[in-house]
């Protein structure tokens, strides 16, 4: 019995997208991608009614992971989806909650339960940010509404993304994330509207108006410098594979050819970016949380003033985005270091773990299809002991990686956020693997079917 078939109740009362009963082509997935990502914009310009144009973001550091747009009803964006991810993979990491992912029916039960997890965390997040004064209203009257519309935005995100999964191309959540950056590194590139100072808001644009004032300001470009190598290191990091040799033995059914050689690659970021979205939206709830005991008269985990943590721990785990700051808080930029490098590491285990690319599920499946290791006779055990050689290693690593990148690159003042950054050339990356399979089986429908598809 599942551990969560006690929910099942529940479960009936939450609406569902229904899979697609056909297979779709390519030009019908990315027509409900596109359809999606028109409607995530749009819902990013809805403002909140009622708010005040007090209100300050105090995750503006980490607004670019949260996929949300402060002041609109996706103020919340991401966050309660996220979240609810974290709690899952914790609990089924450490065994508390016994599940077998590979098995249907508990993946679905596994689904159901993150999905009623992030509604549940939708309404605690939203009621933090209208009680604590993070939303200030226009007066107290307002406080209801504020709510409600928070929780309808972030309903309606979770909903979307399940669109995205089922009917689209990749998930709503890496969709929306690298929506987001893209306009913030696209508006901080060329806004040539000028702030306060009168100096266009744009690097290129400000770069070039302090040349036609005859000094020119080099440091306006480091923003944009910052994100081109960024840019660079993650699709080097993309493209490095560790290649297994591999050879096909004969197996009834599938038409494979006998003792034919291949390679078996694992990317190098064998975690994705997961362990950093993961890692930011607990530092989120970090905050969310400091803000509730502050209000009840407890700071036990630190002062917020201004949006901003000023001391405790809620400041040693603020996203630091200035390079001078190993100057003036270097115990600031250590402890932060070490915690987001070890959850990085620790996410990127857990969801190895849930998500069935461990060396054990990995040699299963290769077992089954047939394949084995040249010189070696076909074996689950000994695939599965090649396959520990890297697997393991492969998710510390990655996780180190893509941490170490999304800490430096925050520490710069890269566009759009150094981790934002990050996540967003990895979305893309995989976004465009996933489509270019897709157009060859649209294009090679026998391809499709040599390969196990629909």
């Amino acid at each position: 019995m599942s551990s969560l078939e006690v929910l099942e109740p529940m479960f009936k009362f939450l609406p569902e997208v229904k899979s697609p009963v056909h297979h779709e082509d390519f030009n019908e997935k990315l027509k409900w991608t596109a359809l999606i990502l028109v409607l995530y914009y749009i819902l990013t310009q809805i403002p909140l009614y009622g708010l005040s144009p007090a209100a300050v973001d105090n995750f503006a550091a980490l607004r670019a992971v949260m996929a949300g747009s402060f002041g609109s009803i996706l103020t919340l964006g991401i966050g309660p989806i996220v979240t609810a991810s974290i709690v899952l993979q914790l609990l089924v990491g450490s065994g508390l909650l016994d599940l077998d992912l590979s098995s249907h029916k508990d993946k679905s039960h596994f689904q159901a339960t993150q999905k009623l997890l992030s509604i549940v965390f939708t309404m605690f997040e939203a009621g933090v940010l209208v009680l604590t004064g993070n939303l200030v209203p226009i007066d107290n009257s307002y406080l209801g509404v504020l709510f409600l519309q928070l929780v309808i935005g972030a309903v309606l995100v979770i909903y979307l993304d399940e669109v995205v999964s089922k009917w689209g191309f990749g998930s709503g959540i890496g969709l929306f994330i690298a929506a987001g950056v893209c306009q913030q590194i696209l508006v901080g590139t060329f806004n040539f509207l000028p702030g306060t100072d009168g100096i266009m808001t744009g690097a290129i644009p400000g770069f070039i108006q302090s040349i036609a004032a005859g000094a020119a300001n080099f440091t306006l470009l480091i923003p944009l410098i910052a994100t081109i190598c960024v840019f660079l290191v993650v699709v080097y990091g993309e493209s490095i594979r560790v290649e297994i040799p591999i050879s096909h033995g004969a197996v009834k059914g599938h038409g494979r050819i006998r003792g034919s050689v291949g390679k078996y690659p694992l990317k190098f970021v064998y975690a994705s970016n997961m362990p950093v979205i993961l890692t930011s939206a607990l530092l989120v709830n970090v905050t969310l949380l400091a803000n509730v005991f502050q209000k009840i008269g407890f700071p036990i985990l630190g002062q917020i003033e201004n949006g901003k943590a000023v001391n405790g721990a809620a400041w040693l785990l603020s996203t630091p985005n200035n390079i001078g700051m190993f100057a003036t808080e270097p115990i600031h930029i250590i402890v932060y270091a070490i915690f987001f490098l070890a959850c990085c590491v620790l996410f990127s285990y857990l969801w190895v773990e849930i998500s069935g690319l461990n060396a054990k599920k990995i040699s299963e499946q290769l077992y089954n299809s047939g394949i084995q290791i040249p010189g070696f006779r076909s074996s689950k055990r000994q695939l599965y002991k090649i396959l520990k050689k890297y697997i393991p290693a492969l998710t510390i690593i990655s996780g180190l990686y893509v941490g170490i990148i999304a800490f430096f690159a925050d520490l710069t003042g890269a566009l759009g956020g150094g981790t934002g950054v990050l996540l967003t050339v990895g979305i893309i990356h995989k976004l465009y693997e996933e489509m270019a399979e897709e157009q060859l089986m649209s294009s090679n429908p026998l391809l499709r079917k040599v390969l196990g598809g629909d």
